[in-house]
């Protein structure tokens, strides 16, 4: 009784770290990256992104580091916008993209350009909070 104890307990502890990726859309926007809404004139670099409604949390985002997978193209102006084998970028929260952001993540032109071809303007991504 008490392995099997044991067994589920291992079990449970694995599902609870294993992350599920939600998913969305993203795009992205340029400089100048400050003021934001979470930091101010604070400068945190440039793989930053901007939170939608949709993870906004009433800045609870704010400082949230997100891995952002390319998935594929949302439209057929590029059929294939993604770049390389597993185009991903990690992003700190930074912005609010407010009612009307095309977006679930405005991720910055810098960071967007890493998973994509800017000329997309939009694609198709996978994205789950990186928790370290």
């Amino acid at each position: 009784m008490a392995a099997l104890r044991g067994l589920l307990f291992l079990v449970c502890c694995f599902f609870l770290k294993t992350a599920v990726a939600d998913s969305g859309t993203a795009t992205y926007y340029t400089p100048p990256y400050v003021p934001s809404s979470c930091n101010g004139y604070e400068d945190e670099g440039v793989m930053i992104a901007a939170a939608s409604d949709a993870i906004w949390d009433n800045r609870g985002a704010c400082g949230r580091e997100y891995k952002v997978t390319c998935e594929g193209a949302t439209n057929a102006g590029d059929p294939h916008p993604c770049r390389g084998d597993q185009p991903h970028v990690f992003v700190k929260i930074v912005d609010y993209c407010p009612p009307g952001c095309r977006g679930t993540i405005d991720l910055s032109q810098e960071a967007f350009a890493s998973i994509a071809d800017p000329d997309a303007g939009k694609i198709k991504i996978s994205f789950q909070q990186n928790v370290n």
